[in-house]
C-alpha cells in the first residue's frame, strides 16, 4: 500500500477522493454505496479515526475489512519474513516434540486416579478445601492481585484513575509479551450475538484474496517467497455457556453457574477425579496446538468450535486463547469484548488493533446494560442464608483479617436487605436511592467498600462458600439415597440417583448468587455521577435493588485509546448525535468520522407515508394519555383492514409495547352492535383477509433464553409458510413489538415484508425512575459541556428531550430497517400518528426514508394513503409481468 488513503467527499471531514484502483476483492461487484462505504472505512483506519457508518444494506463486511490489514501486513511482512521463519522453526520442532511425546503416552499424568481409604478422612479432605486461606495484610494486594484476579476487581474506569492519582494500587499488572510470533494488525468484529457472527463467518467463505505477499516482480522468487498464498485466518471468541464441553457443568444452564462450577474444578485440593478432564494441562499442550492449528485452518463459526473441542477432548474456551495471537479477525459478541474483566479473562488486548462494531445503534445500552447489576431482597435473604451454613462449619477455623471481612459481609448484607425491608410498606412501586441510604446497618459506615471488594475477589469467599453447599447437599443427598436403598432395595438399580458430583438438583439454597451480589457491592464504590441506584417492586422479582450506569463514556473511552481505529456500524445509526455527545465527547471533532449512505434501491421501489388521520376524520395521536381510546384503535383496525386489500404477501406491524398490543387485540376482538354493516368483529375481518401472527410475549422470570429463541424461530416459520403457500399473494399479518425479538436482527425481505407498519412513537416511560435519572444525567452534562458546533436545541430541557426523542427514533428507524434488503426489494411504510407529519421527527429518519416520504398527499388521510398503496403495488405487479 503505497502512502495513505485521502478524505472521502461524502465523509464528515475533508475534500478529497479516494484513489480509484483500490481494489476490495468483494466476491460480486459491489454496490456503488457499498464502494463509498468500503473506502471510508479504509480511510478511517488508515487514519486511525473513530467512524459512525451508517449503511442500510445487507453488507457483506469481511472483504473491505481484511483488504487493509493484508496491506498493512504486506508493507513489513517482506523484511522480517526471514526472522519469522527462524522462530516458526523453532516452534514447529518443540510442537513436535510435544505431539510424540503425547502419542508416546509420557507422561501419563492427564487423569490419575485416587484411592479412598476410610469415608472420614476423605470427607475431612474434601472439606478442606473450603477453608479461607490466611489473609493477613491488606498492603501486598497489589501485587497479590497479578495472579488470577481480575486486575481492575470490576471497577470503574473513573474510580480507579482517581485511586491512581492518590496513589493507591488497583492490581494492574504489566501482561507478559510471547516471543515467539509477531503481534501483527489484528481486526476484532464484534456484534451483539453469535447468529449475527455466524452469518458474518459465512459471508467471510466467500471472500477470495490475493497473497498477503505477493511474488517478487522481477519473477526470481526465493524459497522463502513461494507458496506464501494464505487462508483468512479467523476465531470465533465465546463464552464458557458458548463453548462448554463438559455435560455435568454446561447442563447447569445459567452463565453465572456455570462459571463459578469451571472455575471451582480448577481449584487447589480438587481431586483429581473430580477436576475437569477437558482442561489444558502441560500434558495436553499438544492438543491444544492441535487445537489452534484446526481452528484456524478453515473459518469456523461457534458451534463449529465446540464440535471441534469435542472432537478433540480439549476444552474450547480456554483452547481458543492460544489462537488469538496469529488470527488476523476474531469474531466475538458484545459483553467480551466490551467489558475489561472479559477482556483480561481472554488475555485480549486491542493495543494497535483495528475494532469494528456492528449494530452499533445500541451500542450504549449495551455497555450500560454490561456495567448495571439489579439484586432482590430474595437473593440478599439467600446469601446471608448460605453465609450462615457455612459459618456454622468453619467459624472457629477463621482467624484475622478473614473474621473481619466475614463479619463486614455479614452486616453490609444485613443493612441492604433491611432497606429493601423497609419498602415493602411504601407505596412507592419505585424510587432513586442515595448510596448512603444503602448503609445504614450497624457499623456500615466504618466499612472500607474498597478493601472489602477487593477481599471478596483475592480470597474467592464466594466460591468457598458455595462450593461447601454444593458438597454439603450432595452429602445429604448421598445419605437420603442410601436409606432409600436399604428401604427399598430390591428397587435399587431403578431408584439410585446419578450420582456423585454433578449437583444436577440444587436446592434454591445452593444457587450461587454471593457471586452475583459481589458485583452490586462494587457498584457501590462508583461515583454518583457515574451512575445511579433504584429500587424497585415487580410481580416476577419482587423488590430489588439496581445500580444503573448513566455514563458508558469512560468505559468505552478505554477502547478507544487502546485501539488503532474504531468503527462504529449499522443499518440504523441515525440519529448520530448521541454517540459524539454522550460517548465521543472527549475527542476532537478531527478524530471523528460520519458517514450515512443512501440505499441501494431506487426511488421508485419505496412508498413511505406519514399517515396522520383517520377514516372518521380524527386525528390518529397514540400518545400514552389518549392511546387507550376505543374509538381510535378501531379506525387503527379500519385503516389496516382498508391497506391489506392493496398490499400483497406479508404486512408486518409494530406496537410501543407488549401491554398495548394485547389491548388493541381485546378491542379488536369485541364484536360489534348488530345494527352495524359488519357483525363480525374487526379481529375476524382482518384475519379473512390476511391469517394473523403474534409474537410471543416472554420474561426472563418464566422463559429460557433458548426456548424464547425457540418460540420466535417457529413464528417466523408459521408466518413464512403462510406467505409462501397462500394463493394469489394473500399473505399474513405479523403484529409485532417495538424492541421485541421481531424488531432487530430479522430480515422481512421480498414477500416476507412488502409493507412495515409502525403504530405510534414508542417513547419510554418518562416518569420512571430510570428515566428520570438518565434525563437528569443528560440535562447536567449538557450544562458543563460547551458547544462546539454552533448552536443546537436550547431552553431549560432541550438537551433531555433531545435525548429521549434520539432513543424513540433509534427504536422506529431499526423496526423500518427489517424491509428492503436488496437492489430488487421493493415495499411500503406505513407511520401511524399524526406525529411523524412534523418535522422534528422526520428529520430523525434515515436519510433514504426521508428522501422517499409521499409529499403532498392530502392531510395524510386514510383514503389518499390507500389510493397511493393501490398504485404502487400494481404498477410493481405490471413491472414483473412485463
Amino acid at each position: 500500500m503505497a502512502g495513505k488513503m485521502a478524505p472521502l467527499p461524502h465523509a464528515s471531514n475533508g475534500e478529497s477522493t479516494v484513489k480509484e484502483k483500490t481494489a476490495f476483492h468483494h466476491p460480486y461487484q459491489p454496490y456503488e454505496i457499498q464502494k463509498q462505504f468500503m473506502s471510508a472505512l479504509y480511510e478511517c483506519i488508515e487514519e486511525g479515526k473513530v467512524g459512525i457508518f451508517e449503511s442500510p444494506t445487507d453488507d457483506e463486511e469481511p472483504d473491505w475489512m481484511l483488504e487493509h490489514a493484508r496491506k498493512e501486513k504486506r508493507r513489513n511482512a517482506l523484511q522480517q519474513r526471514a526472522d519469522l521463519e527462524t522462530r516458526l522453526a523453532k516452534i514447529r520442532a518443540k510442537e513436535k516434540r510435544l505431539k510424540e511425546r503425547y502419542q508416546n503416552g509420557e507422561p501419563q499424568q492427564k487423569r490419575p486416579k485416587t484411592t479412598t481409604d476410610g469415608k472420614a478422612s476423605e470427607e475431612e479432605d474434601d472439606e478442606a478445601q473450603f477453608i479461607l486461606d490466611d489473609y493477613d495484610s491488606d498492603d501486598n494486594s497489589d501485587e497479590k492481585a497479578g495472579t488470577n484476579v481480575s486486575a481492575d476487581f470490576g471497577i470503574s474506569a473513573e474510580t480507579r484513575a482517581l485511586m491512581k492519582k492518590l496513589g493507591m494500587g488497583v492490581g494492574d499488572a504489566p501482561a507478559e509479551e510471547e516471543a515467539e510470533l509477531e503481534d501483527e494488525l489484528r481486526i476484532f468484529f464484534c456484534s451483539r450475538t453469535h447468529s449475527q457472527l455466524s452469518q458474518f463467518a459465512g459471508e467471510l467463505r466467500r471472500v477470495k484474496l490475493p497473497p498477503a505477499i505477493p511474488p517478487d516482480p522481477s519473477g526470481e522468487e526465493t524459497k522463502v517467497e513461494t507458496g506464501l498464498e494464505e487462508e483468512v485466518k479467523h476465531l470465533t471468541l465465546g463464552s464458557r455457556r458458548n463453548l462448554c464441553i463438559n455435560p455435568k457443568v454446561s447442563k447447569l444452564g445459567s452463565a453465572t453457574a456455570i462459571n463459578e462450577r469451571c472455575l471451582e474444578l480448577q481449584q487447589p485440593g480438587t481431586a483429581a477425579d473430580r477436576k475437569c478432564p477437558h482442561l489444558p494441562t502441560r500434558e495436553t499442550e499438544a492438543l491444544v496446538n492441535d487445537f489452534r492449528d484446526h481452528a484456524l485452518a478453515k473459518i469456523r463459526d461457534i458451534e463449529d468450535l465446540g464440535m471441534l473441542g469435542k472432537k478433540l477432548g480439549v476444552c474450547p474456551y480456554y483452547a481458543s486463547r492460544p489462537t488469538i495471537k496469529p488470527s488476523e479477525i476474531v469474531t466475538l459478541p458484545y459483553p467480551l469484548l466490551l467489558q475489561k474483566s472479559a477482556r483480561e479473562a481472554l488475555s485480549l488486548s486491542l493495543k494497535g488493533h483495528v475494532v469494528i462494531i456492528d449494530e452499533a445503534h445500541n451500542l450504549m445500552d449495551a455497555i450500560a446494560s454490561i456495567y448495571s447489576i439489579s439484586v432482590s431482597l430474595a437473593q440478599l435473604q439467600r446469601s446471608r442464608a448460605q453465609i450462615g451454613i457455612y459459618l456454622q462449619k468453619f467459624r472457629n477455623r477463621l482467624k484475622g483479617k478473614n473474621r473481619v471481612y466475614v463479619t463486614q459481609t455479614v452486616r453490609l448484607l444485613d443493612s441492604l436487605a433491611a432497606y429493601l425491608s423497609a419498602q415493602l410498606s411504601s407505596k412507592n412501586t419505585e424510587s432513586i436511592v442515595e448510596a448512603g441510604d444503602l448503609l445504614h446497618g450497624k457499623g456500615v459506615d466504618q466499612i472500607n467498600l474498597y478493601k472489602l471488594t477487593r477481599y471478596l475477589q483475592e480470597s474467592k469467599l464466594a466460591r468457598k462458600i458455595e462450593g461447601y453447599l454444593i458438597h454439603n447437599e450432595q452429602r445429604e443427598q448421598r445419605e437420603q439415597r442410601e436409606q432409600r436403598e436399604q428401604q427399598q432395595q430390591q428397587q435399587t438399580k431403578r431408584t439410585t440417583l446419578t450420582g456423585g458430583g454433578g449437583g444436577e438438583r440444587r436446592s434454591d439454597a445452593t444457587i450461587p448468587v454471593l457471586t452475583h451480589i459481589q458485583g452490586f457491592l462494587v457498584a457501590l464504590t462508583n461515583p454518583s455521577a457515574e451512575g445511579r441506584f433504584f429500587y424497585s417492586k415487580t410481580e416476577d422479582k419482587g423488590t430489588c435493588l439496581k445500580y444503573m450506569l448513566l455514563d458508558p463514556q469512560n468505559h468505552f473511552r478505554e477502547i478507544v485509546e487502546e485501539a488503532r481505529a474504531v468503527v462504529l456500524a449499522g443499518g440504523t445509526m441515525s440519529p448520530m448525535s448521541d454517540y459524539t455527545q454522550y460517548l465521543l465527547s472527549y475527542l476532537p471533532p478531527a478524530r471523528i468520522m460520519t458517514l450515512s449512505c443512501g440505499h441501494v434501491i431506487p426511488a421508485s421501489n419505496l412508498l413511505a407515508c406519514p399517515i396522520i388521520q383517520a377514516q372518521s376524520g380524527t386525528d390518529f395521536d397514540f400518545t400514552f394519555e389518549k392511546r387507550n381510546s376505543d374509538s381510535m384503535i378501531n379506525d387503527l383496525g379500519s385503516a389496516i383492514l382498508s391497506f391489506i386489500q392493496h398490499i400483497p404477501d406479508g404486512v408486518v406491524i409494530f406496537f410501543p409495547s407488549y401491554a398495548y398490543l394485547d389491548h388493541v387485540l381485546s378491542v379488536w376482538k369485541k364484536t360489534p352492535f348488530q345494527r352495524q354493516p359488519h357483525p363480525a368483529s374487526l379481529y375476524d375481518r382482518l384475519a379473512a383477509q390476511k391469517p394473523i401472527f403474534l409474537e410471543s410475549r416472554t420474561t426472563a422470570a418464566s422463559t429460557s433464553s433458548a426456548s424464547a429463541a425457540s418460540s420466535v424461530d417457529n413464528t417466523l416459520a408459521a408466518y413464512a409458510t403462510a406467505i409462501s403457500s397462500a394463493p394469489a399473494h394473500r399473505g399474513a399479518l405479523l403484529l409485532s413489538v417495538v424492541g421485541g425479538k421481531l424488531s432487530e436482527g430479522i430480515n422481512f425481505s421480498d414477500a416476507l415484508g412488502r409493507c412495515v407498519v409502525i403504530v405510534g412513537l414508542p417513547f419510554p416511560n418518562p416518569h420512571s425512575a430510570e428515566w428520570k435519572a438518565k434525563m437528569a444525567y443528560v440535562e447536567s452534562k449538557a450544562a458543563t459541556t460547551t458547544p462546539t458546533s454552533g448552536p443546537g436545541p436550547a431552553g431549560k430541557g432541550a438537551a433531555a428531550r433531545e435525548y429521549y426523542e434520539n432513543a424513540c427514533m433509534r427504536a422506529v428507524n431499526q423496526c423500518v430497517g427489517r424491509a428492503i434488503r436488496h437492489k430488487n426489494d421493493y415495499a411500503a411504510i406505513l407511520l401511524v400518528d399524526r406525529r411523524f407529519a412534523t418535522h422534528r421527527i422526520q428529520a430523525k429518519l434515515p436519510g433514504w426514508i426521508r428522501e422517499s416520504l409521499v409529499a403532498g398527499s392530502g392531510r395524510g388521510g386514510v383514503a389518499d394513503v390507500g389510493a397511493s398503496l393501490k398504485e404502487f403495488f400494481e404498477g410493481k405487479r405490471e413491472g414483473f409481468v412485463t
